[in-house]
């Protein structure tokens, strides 16, 4: 007697239950979430927390159901599934192992905390006061403490956190390339520092815009890279990010400089780089638990490909100063040509999401290394401000001159991000491999973007990277994309190159 009719009953139940959790899930990380970041009224916080720790409880409960375990079992292994199916199941079994291994009162109560947490770090930053911000960031520290404990790991509890991000990844392999990255991108900041008496600085009022054209100059350059705006949205919040309901609700969040339009227009392309990937991704993917990215570094590698493997080139400049010209009429600056320099820049910052291509990583590598103390217990919360100083000091030979410019710039510990940061590391390479097989396809990046090609572009990732969601796992994803595993000589080659263009450096 065949079984056909039973597999295919199951597999209806189980996609029921999965979109029934996608609900929850896209609700208290999406919807809500944006209202939070955007519109939510100080005194609405506290019933908002308590409504979010509610939604996730339910999501709790949905994913340690005993029918969705059952309906995992019978379904695990059969011949009949597709490529999909094992990528929903091993989502489920991913999600579960990161919700359900831990006990349902401290996921409620650490959703509780994360939802009051932001606020206080928004509170804190504008006041310029780690000392109110400490006490939450102290039980956020503690709650991922138990995680990695609860997870489990085989060498470092901090692999167990960075793992939720990027399955598989280890302290050992992100310190071999943080170190093979340091090891190039050390002294080539040092040649550029030598020679940059031949690009003149411009003004430092020549960045000043006011704020009106660059909300006109934001929604322009989101319009030529393909964001579709009947599908997504552009706001304003505290910190820059993208979120994302479902392919046809995707909301971009950006901030803005009045003295430097280059803050808030790079932080746009870098949240509409993601958003692109987002409202990408195939609709039959909708309820599945796959329509979402392969993993975080694989949707920032979009962002930083846009942000910067794009939007700092020279192609884009030749095609796209026009038209900012038009937009603009406060814009200083004179030609594309001084743009294309203007924009590429090398000074060290205190400040991560101002920072230029070659020392981005260097604020990257801090945070790593201060979180894996922060995990180990090798660092007290209270001492951050200090231990924080003395790394800019010595890596970027800079002090942050307040703590709203320093350990209060970023929201991602006040939002549960642990683990998050070394991301960023393998995003970038990602970004140049794509772009160097995009290349292979579709011909001189450079030339494309010169002709407002963006349209090919778009094209080829969408296809090639967006499309299936998180039907692979990113290293599959990487493979079938370019054809080869994940390397870093295609983001060192392309560092080499802008900046020996840029700064007119010898050939090394």
């Amino acid at each position: 007697m065949s079984c056909a009719p039973l597999y295919e009953q199951k597999l209806e139940r189980f996609r029921t239950l999965l979109r029934e959790i996608e609900y929850l899930k896209h609700t208290l990380n999406a919807t809500l979430y944006w209202d939070k970041m955007t519109h939510m009224p100080e005194k609405g916080l506290a019933y908002r927390s308590e409504v979010m720790s509610f939604l996730g409880a339910r999501l709790y409960e949905r994913f340690e159901s005993a029918e969705l375990r059952q309906l995992v079992d019978d379904l695990d292994g059969r011949t009949e599934n597709t490529v999909e199916v094992n990528a929903m199941l091993r989502q489920v079994r991913n999600g579960s192992i990161y919700i359900s291994k831990i006990p349902q009162a401290e996921y409620s109560a650490y959703i509780s905390l994360i939802a009051n947490a932001e606020q206080v770090w928004e509170r804190a930053r504008q006041e310029n006061s780690f000392s109110m911000f400490a006490p939450e960031l102290e039980k956020i520290v503690a709650a991922f403490q138990s995680f990695a404990q609860y997870w489990g790991y085989e060498e470092d509890p901090y692999d167990a956190l960075m793992s939720f991000y990027e399955p598989g990844t280890t302290v050992r392999e992100m310190d071999r390339l943080a170190n093979e990255l340091r090891e190039f991108i050390v002294p080539l900041v040092q040649a550029v520092s030598t020679c940059s008496k031949k690009s003149a600085a411009p003004a430092p009022d020549a960045f000043f815009l006011p704020t009106d054209e660059q909300r006109r100059l934001s929604h322009a350059v989101l319009e030529t890279i393909g964001f579709d705006f009947s599908a997504g949205r552009l706001d304003e919040g505290p910190h820059p990010t993208m979120l994302s309901a479902c392919p046809g609700d995707v909301r971009i969040l950006t901030t803005y400089t009045p003295k430097d339009f280059r803050s808030g227009f790079f932080n746009t392309l870098h949240e509409g780089g993601m958003g692109l990937y987002e409202q990408d991704i195939a609709p039959r993917l909708l309820g599945t638990l796959l329509d979402e990215p392969a993993s975080f570094a694989t949707e920032v590698a979009e962002a930083r490909l846009y942000e910067n493997i794009i939007g700092r080139s020279a192609g884009f400049w030749y095609h796209f100063f026009p038209r900012m010209k038009e937009l603009c009429p406060s814009l200083a600056i004179p030609d594309w040509e001084t743009m294309f320099r203007c924009v590429n820049q090398v000074t060290p910052t205190p400040i991560r999401n101002d920072a230029d291509e070659l020392t981005y990583l260097l604020h990257i590598l801090i945070r790593y290394e201060l979180e894996k103390d922060l995990i180990h217990g090798r660092l007290s919360v209270r001492d951050l401000p200090e231990r924080w100083r003395q790394k800019y000091t010595s890596y970027l030979g800079i002090d942050p001159p307040s703590d709203r410019e320093g350990v209060l710039q970023d929201i991602q510990w006040a939002a549960g991000y642990m683990g998050y940061f070394p991301g960023y590391l393998t995003a970038n390479l990602m970004a140049a491999q794509f772009a160097a097989a995009m290349e292979r396809s579709l011909g001189p990046l450079q030339q494309l973007l010169a002709a407002g090609r963006f349209d090919a572009i778009h094209g080829w990732l969408a296809e090639h990277v967006h499309c299936s969601g998180a039907t692979y796992l990113p290293g599959e994803l990487v493979r079938q994309a370019t054809g080869e595993p994940l390397r870093t000589t295609y983001f060192i080659n392309y560092l080499r190159n802008k900046y020996s263009e840029v700064y007119q450096l010898k050939p090394q």
